[in-house]
C-alpha cells in the first residue's frame, strides 16, 4: 500500500471514530477514560498538538468542537452527566501517579 492510500484510510478511519463518537453522546468521556484510557477531550488534543506540530494553530475550543461537531460548554450541557461515585472511584484508581 502506498503512503498517499495509507493516509487516506487512516483519516477516513478518524472521520469514522469521531463521528461514532459524535452519535454515542450516551458514552460519558470518564467511561472511555476508564475503559480505553482516553476520551474525546484527549482527541481533540491529539488533533491540536498534530496540527501545531505542523506549524498549523489551532485554539483549544476550536479542536474540541472539531471532535464533538459543537462547542465543548453546548456538548456539556446537552450530554455530560454528573460522575457517579463508581466512576470517579475507577478513574481515581487508574490514575494514581507513584
Amino acid at each position: 500500500m502506498d503512503d498517499k492510500t495509507r493516509t487516506e484510510l487512516e483519516a477516513a478511519a478518524f472521520r469514522r471514530l469521531v463521528g461514532h463518537l459524535r452519535e454515542r453522546t450516551d458514552v460519558q468521556n470518564i467511561d472511555l477514560m476508564n475503559l480505553a484510557g482516553f476520551c474525546r477531550n484527549c482527541l481533540s488534543r491529539w488533533y491540536r498538538e498534530e496540527a501545531g506540530a505542523r506549524g498549523i494553530q489551532i485554539a483549544d475550543p476550536q479542536a474540541r468542537e472539531i471532535v464533538y461537531g459543537m462547542p465543548y460548554d453546548e456538548w456539556k450541557t446537552k450530554h455530560q452527566k454528573d460522575a457517579s461515585a463508581d466512576q470517579k472511584k475507577a478513574f481515581d484508581a487508574q490514575h494514581k501517579h507513584g
